[in-house]
Order: structure tokens, then sequence, then C-alpha cells
């Protein structure tokens, strides 16, 4: 099974196209937040990423908008006698 060239996203290409630098596109990956493949013959030299079509799909639907989340109740807050002094908190 031969994958398309179209099927993989190269970081240069991916960073144009969103306009930022190719720094942030390499810490998504090496985070982990970005499933990319290296393609490098040495594995222990320069890697030469090349993101799946699907991966890239799934990083933005994570970080796409979504309803927020319901606001937490706030706790209250205990209330202190002015009388009493207190030494330890």
């Amino acid at each position: 099974m031969t994958a398309d060239t179209h099927d993989y996203l190269t970081v240069p290409g991916l960073a144009q196209s969103l306009g930022i630098d190719q720094a942030k596109v390499l810490h998504w990956l090496h985070t982990g937040q970005l499933v990319g493949v290296n393609i490098a013959e040495n594995p222990r030299g320069r890697p030469r990423w090349r993101i799946p079509r699907e991966s890239w799909e799934a990083f933005i639907a994570a970080r796409s908008n979504q309803p927020a989340p319901a606001p937490r109740p706030q706790r209250r807050r205990r209330r202190t006698d002015d009388r009493v002094i207190q030494f330890f908190r």
C-alpha cells in the first residue's frame, strides 16, 4: 500500500499555511499534541517530519471552538468572627 504525497504535510508547508513559525509546529510534534512521522534515513540524525492529514485534522478538531464548560459553583467562605485572633492559618 502506497501513500499519496498529498496525504502528508511538511513542517515548513504547514507553518507557512498557518502563518506561524516552524518552531511552533515542531513544539507541537515534540510535546505529542500533533502526531508526525520521522522519515529521516538516520533516526538519530536530523528529523524529517511528515504529518499525516488525518493527524492534522484530529489536531484541529481538538483545538476548535467548543461550547464553554459550565461555570463551577463558587465555594462559600466561612464567616469569620472578628473577635477571634487566629495566630496560625
